[in-house]
């Protein structure tokens, strides 16, 4: 995630990192670099020059202020203020008032909009504790309908469609009054994907809303267009004045100019960002937190949270006692990959840890190689998963043709593994940190 524009801010913090203090000559370097990083990630001109005025105007400012601070780490601090500044100072939560509550998602075609729908649902279901009910508007493709029918399915909400009307605000009425009468809390409402060019098109979304007053409308735009998304964003607002925007497909080659720009130009919070396929890849939006991964500071407060989520108390107590112990076993292992892999993608989970993200540049762990991991291990008696070091090679040859790796891919595990349990027990013991990266490596193969 934003990989090229932390690479060229990191240019631009070098011409300043060297020096002894902050001097008009050292400033003007440094902002020149900031002000070509954002506009090679399409980030409006105008927007890149105010801001670089405004940091070049903080730290000319501290000259004779904070001579105790390196100058480099204060033109990182400056840029991080700015920066969440523009992206708008915190984070903005939903309207859910209303008896339901109607929540509109409007959107470009092909931005992810009902895919967007259906992770929606279910953040409000999960961790919101609300009775949701997804209504198919896309009267125009069949394909969006059956799509908005097998995420409802998949994650336990009902989807109110009616193929015989063709007008999608008699269906979006209807299905208010059915949540009215089902006593649900939260109506999403997914329309048909349309152009800003698309004049047809505008009218119904604007038909839709007046007829709905939904207490959210939202925006779904993909964040790998960039600057394009940002004006797409300013004539759907005003058409049709949404109260947030949603990015999508933030975990592509995103440069950052739709993240960077979008509260600037339209006034409009963004409310959540998308960052990957599953239906649980959906985040709320924090500005300083995407300031601290764009300036490749890590998100370690998003990765606790994650981690929360997924991981139970009790047992991670256990396990602490165990490496301790040094008894961590295969069931132990297997346990913590498969709450692991319900996290998310774990190429992106390496990247919310401080100084991770450039240490793991070069390494991509694909999810799918826990498969083997699991396969392995899942072909070990009972016996062998609590005690390790009986594995002889009888039993690996024996736990090769069980899962259908060969004798080396095994071997190669149970070799990581033992590295593995040893540098958690000396972890533990305070020791053997300078080992972490080559694991992360190891584990991919």
């Amino acid at each position: 995630m934003f990989e090229n524009l932390n690479e060229r801010l990191e240019q631009a913090f070098k011409s300043i990192k060297g020096n002894a203090r902050i001097t008009e000559l050292n400033v003007a370097e440094s902002i020149k670099d900031i002000r070509r990083a954002l506009v090679e990630a399409d980030v409006n001109y105008k927007i890149a020059k105010e801001f670089t005025d405004k940091v070049k105007d903080k730290a000319l400012g501290t000259q004779n202020v904070l001579k105790a601070v390196k100058p480099g780490e204060l033109m990182v601090k400056i840029v991080m203020d700015e920066l969440v500044e523009l992206m708008g100072s915190q984070a903005e939560g939903l309207n859910l008032t209303g008896a339901p509550c109607i929540i509109l998602i409007a959107g470009l075609q092909g931005s992810g909009k009902t895919t967007f729908s259906g992770k929606l649902a279910l953040f409000l279901k999960s961790k919101k504790n609300k009775k949701v009910l997804l209504t198919a508007c896309d009267v125009y493709r069949p394909a969006a309908i059956d799509q908005l029918s097998v995420l409802g399915e998949s994650i336990g909400v009902e989807v109110y469609k009616d193929l015989e009307i063709k007008d999608p605000v008699q269906i979006a009425q209807r299905a208010v009054q059915y949540a009215r009468e089902q006593k649900l809390d939260v109506v999403i409402v997914d329309t048909a994907g349309r152009t800003s060019v698309d004049e047809e098109m505008m009218l119904e979304i604007e038909r839709i809303k007046n007829a709905l007053s939904p207490s959210e409308t939202l925006f779904v735009v993909d964040s790998m267009t960039g600057q394009d998304a940002v004006n797409t964003a300013v004539a759907f607002h005003q058409r049709i004045q949404y109260d947030g925007v949603v990015l999508t497909k933030l975990d592509g080659d995103t440069r950052g100019g739709a993240a960077l720009s979008v509260k600037y130009t339209i006034g409009k919070p963004i409310k959540f960002v998308s960052t990957g396929e599953k239906l649980d890849a959906l985040d709320i939006f924090y500005p300083d937190r995407m300031a601290q991964r764009i300036l490749g500071m890590g998100d370690i407060v998003s990765l606790v949270e994650k981690a929360q989520e997924q991981f139970d108390e009790a047992e991670a107590k256990k396990i602490e006692k165990k490496i301790k112990q040094n008894k961590f076993d295969f069931n132990d292992f297997l346990v913590q990959v498969q709450q692991i892999k319900k996290m998310g993608d774990i190429n992106q989970l390496l990247g919310m840890i401080p100084g991770m993200g450039k240490m793991t540049k070069d390494v991509q762990i694909d999810d799918n190689a826990f498969g083997k991991v699991e396969a392995i291990i899942q072909s070990m008696t009972p016996q062998e998963r609590t005690n390790p070091d009986i594995l002889s090679m009888s039993r690996k040859t024996r736990i090769a043709k069980g899962c259908g790796r060969n004798i080396n891919e095994v071997n190669a595990f149970i070799k990581q593994f033992e590295e593995m349990r040893k540098m958690m027990f000396m972890m533990s013991k305070g020791q053997g940190m300078g080992q972490m990266v080559q694991q992360m490596r190891n584990i991919r193969r």
